[in-house]
């Protein structure tokens, strides 16, 4: 019995050292600090970017992206949102592709815009013994800045959380489908910001860039006591993607507000003159469309566009007559 105490002991000592080893070696490699709140440890990691920068903010692309299904609720997103001191970006990188039960945010990285550019803080957990201390964390940041901006938030990231009840939540992921999923297939955010973003000019490339498919395996190769070195990829990936969703908003706020649409597309075009339409902004729907079939438009989605412009013709003409 003494024997297998004293093994037991041993066991337990060298697994404390091996914890502790790998952590060190994590805290060296993303030089980063460990934040300690009220309850618990974890790696935090701060940066800021000049880019990109801080958009000014367009009245009409805010009463889009505000607008839900519930007035109630749309008056009060459109309240919250007119601050932008009260806006968060926020992007994980989880223990699972699917979310749901049994899913970790190990990974959880927020931005706001601060002096003209990009705030950006990522809370790390070195193991699940510390996702109570991240949390507390991040529902002091959403307090702070209750206005939510995510792609894909509300049903992945949002659901792998537990915080507060938000001013707002703003998903970019569904107007930048509506809008660039015609011409590009793919609306991932790593595609947008190739295809429309031009992210090289922003700042930042992702030739080396870690597939998020890899993410989860990295995260359970380092828990089980092998290199942390591909770590240092994943939280540099969770960096570019939230510098991505603010460089998103901002080409969005342009578009939405019917504004800077000379480089756009024809297809862009007319994927906006659709969102447009479904959102009950006719002329700016048909403006949108016109602007479309000028660019050029693929002969399928021309013959779209015109039975569109018929359409909202005979919905305009309906009105009047009521009126």
């Amino acid at each position: 019995m003494r024997d297998s105490r004293r093994s037991a002991l041993r066991t337990a000592r060298r697994r404390c050292a091996t914890t502790s080893r790998r952590q060190k070696n994590l805290l060296l490699l993303v030089s980063t600090n460990v934040r300690s709140p009220n309850c618990g440890n974890h790696l935090s990691i701060r940066n800021w970017y000049a880019t990109p920068e801080f958009p000014e903010f367009r009245p009409a692309a805010l009463d889009l992206l505000c607008r839900t299904q519930d007035a109630a609720r749309t008056k009060k997103w459109r309240a919250a949102a007119e601050d932008p001191e009260k806006w968060l970006f926020l992007d994980t990188e989880t223990t699972g592709l699917a979310g749901g039960t049994g899913t970790y945010a190990f990974l959880i990285g927020i931005a706001w815009w601060d002096s003209g550019g990009l705030q950006l803080e990522q809370f790390m957990m070195r193991d699940f013994s510390e996702e109570h201390s991240v949390l507390l964390e991040l529902a002091a940041r959403i307090a702070e800045r209750p206005v939510l901006v995510t792609f894909n938030g509300k049903t992945f990231d949002w659901r792998c959380i537990r915080v507060p009840e938000l001013a707002a939540h703003l998903d970019l992921l569904h107007p930048a489908r509506a809008v660039w999923k015609l011409r590009l297939g793919s609306v991932r955010l790593a595609e947008l910001e190739r295809q429309v973003l031009d992210a090289p000019r922003l700042g930042w490339h992702r030739e080396d860039d870690v597939p998020s498919s890899l993410i989860p395996q990295f995260y359970f190769d380092y828990l089980r006591g092998r290199s942390a070195l591909p770590l240092t990829g994943v939280v540099r990936h969770n960096g570019m993607d939230l510098r991505g969703l603010a460089a998103l908003f901002g080409k969005l706020n342009s578009l939405l507000d019917c504004q800077q649409q000379e480089e756009a597309e024809g297809l862009d075009l007319f994927g906006l003159s659709r969102y447009l339409e479904r959102r009950g902004e006719a002329a700016k729907a048909e403006s949108a469309c016109v602007a479309a079939r000028n660019r050029g438009l693929p002969l399928p989605f021309d013959g779209q566009a015109q039975r569109g412009l018929a359409r909202m013709a005979t919905s305009a003409v309906c009105q009047h007559a009521r009126s």
